[in-house]
């Protein structure tokens, strides 16, 4: 008798059984390429536009400086002009930096032997430069004049923000193509009277009224073309 089953009479051998994808499947591309993908790039493409841009990395630079200078002590409480210090600011294209006979010309009587000033009176001995860090700087390829802004009525602040209220410098705006194209189109929002340039905190009682006056009166009419930035 063999041990060997067998299927009974009658029967046949199961077949492979075949599976198929559910209907709902058919959602899914329509679903990714429609919605997901689109909102996806969109994202990420608002994360780059941000988060690369000079608003989210270069607003806030503030670089440790080889004399803790003080703006809010000399701009703002000890009233002192920015033209004192920076002398090209009204003639040139660039404002400059002082030159440590500026500083010496109050060090040599106020705290003369103050230990944080020792970089000041190092530089006065030897005659070398104190090596102040750059902070506020238009790319190499784009041309930017200095006194020309100040001659418009453009006031410091408006670039620089409140100086006279800042211990240490801090970039306080991006200074990209963008926002100096937001000015350049619309500069009755900065202008003021050429004697007010200086005041930090200034208010006009209609700033977009007399920005527009001061616009015909200066004959104000920044370009907004390439060659304007870019010679």
């Amino acid at each position: 008798m063999s041990n060997e089953q067998h299927e009974p009479e009658g029967s046949a051998a199961p077949e492979d059984e075949v599976w198929t994808f559910p209907a709902w499947h058919n959602k899914i591309p329509p679903l990714v390429f429609g919605v997901i993908g689109p909102v996806a790039t969109i994202a990420v493409i608002g994360l780059v536009w941000y988060y690369f841009s000079p608003q989210y990395t270069d607003v806030g630079y503030m670089p440790e400086q080889p004399v803790p200078y003080s703006h809010k002590l000399h701009a703002g409480d000890l009233g002192i002009d920015c033209r004192y210090c920076h002398t090209g600011v009204e003639r040139s294209a660039v404002a400059g930096v002082p030159p440590t006979q500026t500083c010496m010309n109050c060090h040599t009587q106020i705290r003369a032997n103050s230990p944080r000033l020792l970089p000041v009176r190092s530089s006065w001995a030897s005659g070398d430069p104190v090596e102040w860090i750059r902070i506020h700087k238009t790319p190499d390829y784009a041309y930017f004049q200095h006194d020309a802004h100040i001659r418009a009525g453009v006031g410091c602040e408006s670039c620089h923000g409140r100086i006279d209220q800042m211990v240490e410098v801090a970039l306080a705006q991006p200074l990209s193509m963008s926002w100096c194209l937001d000015c350049h189109r619309q500069p009755e929002k900065h202008l003021r009277p050429r004697d007010k340039v200086t005041v930090m905190g200034y208010q006009a009682d209609n700033q977009l009224q007399q920005g527009k006056e001061l616009k015909e009166k200066y004959g104000v009419n920044p370009p907004v073309h390439c060659s304007g930035c870019h010679r």
